[in-house]
């Protein structure tokens, strides 16, 4: 059976100016206008079917309604602000659920994640590796890192990176092939594909647009092995088994490393991007804006 309760500013407004018997000094805690309270307090009695103040020319008095119903007013509001308080405490440490893509998760979000936990040593970060769109009514989790165009219905976004695309290679293989120095030479060499991104089918998308805007022609687009997650396209490049298209925000740390090379000087720049993305009207919830924050901070470095 549905509750019948009056509003809760209504409420705020009665027990604040029962308490002070004043509906000055109850608008000045309440931060609103003497009108605004006056106004919630008769929306209530309207409500109720029942006079609570008596309104005389210097003071403000309750009925014998008003002073029965004050007190269990009162400590239901006081219950309801310890029920809050408890519950945006136990926000200040335990797990934080991040759905995130699992090349991200391997290649860019875990090797830099015992910073986030140096920082927020009471938060335990859960990383749950999936490539599906997170639907927060119906899954666990607190907040996403998604990739894509954003403008995601129904949640808070925010870019946080972008990336550039260009050739790569493992240093053995540049050994191996002298003469790649140039994006012509690409038509001799086996071309590694990444569908993370697009389907099966189309994962010689990326090498298609890269070749077209670099200007080269004559290169077959469509052969080698494909991939369908980015680390796994890593990993083939690292062994050899010819050139991939790296992802600059994936794979800073192996070409640092120098486990990769970059050839050539010819990068693009993609329309997508990395966002942080949680349920709307969460992103105050301190271990969201937490990680939300060291996210952004972490990023900017780059």
């Amino acid at each position: 059976m549905a509750r019948k309760l009056p509003p809760l500013n209504a409420l705020r407004a009665f027990e604040s100016a029962a308490r002070h018997l004043s509906f000055t000094r109850a608008a000045e805690e309440l931060y609103v206008t003497q009108a605004a309270v006056s106004h919630q307090v008769k929306a209530l009695e309207d409500h109720l079917g029942l006079k609570l103040f008596k309104r005389l020319n210097r003071a403000l008095m309750l009925t014998d309604d008003g002073q029965q119903y004050y007190p269990d007013v009162r400590d239901a509001l006081d219950q309801l602000s310890r029920a809050t308080e408890s519950l945006l405490k136990s926000d200040l440490n335990g797990v934080l659920t991040v759905s995130v893509m699992p090349s991200f998760a391997s290649l860019w979000l875990v090797p830099r994640l015992q910073n986030f936990t140096n920082q927020y040593p009471d938060i335990d970060v859960r990383i749950a590796a999936d490539d599906s769109l997170t639907d927060f009514a119906r899954d666990d989790v607190d907040c996403a890192i998604r990739y894509g165009l954003g403008n995601w219905p129904d949640v808070y976004e925010e870019r946080f990176m972008g990336e550039d695309v260009f050739p790569v290679c493992s240093p053995l293989y540049l050994e191996k092939h002298p003469s790649l120095v140039s994006p012509q030479a690409l038509k001799h060499h086996t071309l590694i594909h990444d569908y993370a991104i697009h389907s099966d089918a189309e994962a010689h998308l990326a090498w298609k647009y890269w070749l077209r805007e670099a200007g080269i022609k004559g290169v077959d687009h469509t052969r080698g092995p494909k991939f369908s997650h980015t680390h796994m396209v890593m990993q083939a490049c690292m062994v050899g088994e010819g050139v991939a298209l790296g992802r600059s925000a994936l794979i800073q740390s192996e070409l640092d490393a120098g486990r990769l090379v970059r050839l050539f000087d010819y990068s693009i720049s993609t329309n997508v991007a990395y966002y942080f993305v949680c349920p709307k009207g969460a992103t105050e919830r301190y271990k969201i804006k937490a990680f939300r924050d060291w996210l952004l901070s972490e990023s900017a470095q780059l």
